[in-house]
């Protein structure tokens, strides 16, 4: 039996003493001073868990510091098993929505088939409405037309209802078939054929095969087609044939992907700071039969494990026995497995396994999934940063955030990236009204430096130069056919001083920052950094960082400038290096373009090659022992 325990004070509201707290499995909620719920947990170990949240301070994540000090009291629900409390966290996530909780916004562009279930004739329909009272979904699907597709082939399998509700309602009142069964599209009883009870039978049928009952209609259809040909009956031997060729259709647009006797689902997450993108593969009879992609903003810090705990208690709290599978692959166990599969097992009714795929072909498909997991994450924060509702708002946040005078219209943001302390190359890039403007984004090379602070003291200093002496303008004519001369005006590089400078780190990289602003006299431009770790926002001088809400559209921007600088640099990096390994190799007499591509591909750098032997450098087609003695010779003496 459950048991609850509060305590609030004024003068220090979120710290309970030690002894209060009990060590009972149960659910903590902590409230702000309004009594909404900020956060809900659940532990094995009440006084344990909450005691991590009452540590000094200075020692916690900067956003779990956020939330104990937003709050004003913190009460616990004991209960008698770890499955209690799990069911419990579920329930009040979902009565609550706590702001610091996880908060998942599912995917509601792609369409799916549905079974009116709750009609006296179900019928099927494609929909985006996964609201319809009753009904029964499958998908989602990449695009309508495959949903109208699937749907063509499986009623001339299962002849079930197609018409309208009007249309229903006006055949079976007057007796005549609706229109579209009239012309062999529609199979319920308004088409005259059946009745509503032999029209059930078939459209659990439907359900059936959907639901991955595939090889049993298979099969029954085969031995069906063979007894009435035996039978000299050929005109229902050609109906079961067509309905055979049907289904083929029908699986050939599921990829078989497993066994053809495997049901499980499978989780492909990606995952930053801010949000998690997640791509829920339905897998029933060993194919594909739906993929559910989710998107997930996170406000406090989370491992893996418990993003896999939250996301499978949302996936299954409210789903029938039918819809949970034998098996679930995740990309990370929680902390509290065996609770969760007994939890599942509960809904199901059989013994449901939580697993990591390790190898074979659902490691494979795991790949795939977190593969789209990463695309549909780029996708979600790229559409975040063009919209431009959000991108205003981004930069009003931003410019309130950072005590700016007015919205940082143009920013520029540097990275610096090396290899082992080698080949250093910094990145700007540029974003004009919260977009990027290619166009304007540079490298640097940076030939002699001591860290990352150095770089960026290097960088800033020679890109503010231009502040003060700025390249003129140029200008290229051009004689087109009919004689006329066109003349096209370029701007110099760095025409424009940004409102804003980002830099990638902490506090040293701020200050290394800070002074080349300084030296250059160009204090007038705002400055900020952003820490990947925990996503923290250092100003100049500054003790402690700014610390912008994970849902924040200022976060979100000043996060994709970080990353768009960092790839910018990294790209920019590997042009030099692949260019600096093949000048190296070019210079190799008798080696061809075509020979170093080979060479590369197999030993991936000059460096490898310079370990690798000449019996192993000959082992390649195309290359004979002197060639290779050549190789050797010029990368030694190099």
């Amino acid at each position: 039996m459950a048991s609850t325990g509060r305590v609030s004070r004024p003068e220090l509201a979120y710290k309970p003493k030690q002894g209060e707290i009990p060590t009972n499995p149960g659910v903590y909620r902590f409230r702000d001073a309004e009594g909404r719920v900020l956060y809900v947990g659940k532990a094995k170990n009440l006084r344990s868990r909450l005691s991590n949240y009452f540590a000094p301070l200075h020692t916690l994540h900067e956003r779990t510091r956020r939330m104990v000090t937003t709050a004003a009291s913190v009460e616990w629900t004991v209960v008698d098993s770890d499955i209690d409390s799990l069911q419990l966290e579920y329930m009040w996530i979902k009565e609550f929505d706590p702001p610091f909780n996880v908060r998942y916004k599912d995917d509601k562009s792609y369409p799916f088939m549905a079974i009116t279930l709750a009609d006296e004739a179900p019928r099927v329909i494609v929909t985006r409405n996964r609201r319809i009272a009753g009904a029964r979904y499958f998908g989602p699907y990449p695009k309508v037309w495959a949903v109208h597709d699937t749907i063509d082939l499986m009623i001339k399998v299962f002849p079930i209802r197609t018409c309208s509700d009007a249309s229903y309602k006006k055949a079976m009142a007057t007796g005549r078939p609706c229109f579209p069964g009239q012309i062999g599209r529609c199979g319920g009883p308004c088409s005259g054929k059946v009745s509503v009870e032999e029209h059930r039978a078939i459209v659990n049928d439907f359900m059936a095969f959907m639901s991955g009952g595939d090889q049993r209609f298979a099969k029954e259809l085969t031995t069906r087609m063979r007894e009435s040909s035996a039978a000299m009956d050929y005109e229902a031997a050609a109906r079961y044939r067509d309905r055979l060729q049907a289904i083929d259709a029908v699986l050939s647009k599921s990829a078989l992907v497993l066994d053809d006797d495997i049901d499980v689902d499978l989780f492909g997450i990606a995952e930053d700071e801010l949000a998690a993108a997640v791509q829920h593969f339905v897998i029933r009879g060993g194919r594909v039969r739906a993929v559910r992609a989710t998107t997930i903003e996170k406000e406090l810090d989370i491992s893996g494990g418990e993003l896999v705990d939250q996301i499978l208690q949302r996936t299954y709290g409210t789903a029938r026995g039918s819809e949970v599978p034998r098996q679930v692959l995740v990309p990370a166990l929680p902390d509290d497995t065996g609770d969760l599969e007994q939890w599942l097992q509960e809904r199901r009714g059989k013994k449901v396994t939580i697993q990591v795929a390790q190898r074979g072909q659902k490691a494979d498909l795991m790949r795939t999934a977190a593969l789209n997991a990463r695309q549909a994450l780029m996708i979600h924060k790229t559409r975040r940063t063009s919209d431009y509702v959000a991108r205003t708002q981004g930069l009003t946040d931003l410019q309130n955030a950072l005590g700016l005078p007015d919205a940082p219209l143009r920013i520029e943001c540097y990275d610096v990236s090396h290899l082992s302390g080698t080949n250093v190359v910094a990145s700007m890039v540029v974003f004009e009204d919260g977009l990027p403007r290619k166009d304007q984004y540079r490298s640097f090379s940076i030939a002699e430096t001591t860290d990352d602070t150095d770089s960026i003291g290097q960088v800033l200093t020679r890109r503010l130069a231009y502040l003060d002496r700025p390249e003129p303008e140029t200008a290229a004519e051009t004689v087109n056919d009919d004689g006329t001369v066109v003349t096209e005006r370029r701007k110099p590089r760095f025409a424009y001083p940004p409102q804003l400078l980002v830099v990638d780190g902490g506090q040293p990289q701020v200050a290394a920052a800070a002074r080349a602003l300084r030296n250059a006299g160009h204090e007038e431009i705002a400055l900020c950094g952003i820490a990947k770790r925990l996503e923290e926002v250092w100003l100049p001088g500054e003790e402690y960082p700014v610390i912008l809400p994970r849902t924040s559209e200022a976060l979100y921007l000043l996060q994709r400038l970080r990353d768009e600088a960092h790839r910018f640099a990294i790209t920019h990096q590997r042009k030099r290096r692949r260019r600096d390994i093949q000048s190296v190799l070019a210079e190799v007499p008798g080696l061809g373009e075509a020979r170093i591509k080979a060479l590369l591909r197999h030993f991936g750098s000059v460096a490898a090659l310079k370990r690798a032997s000449e019996e192993e450098i000959v082992a390649l087609p195309g290359i004979g022992p002197s060639l290779a003695a050549a190789i050797r010779t010029h990368l030694t003496d190099g």
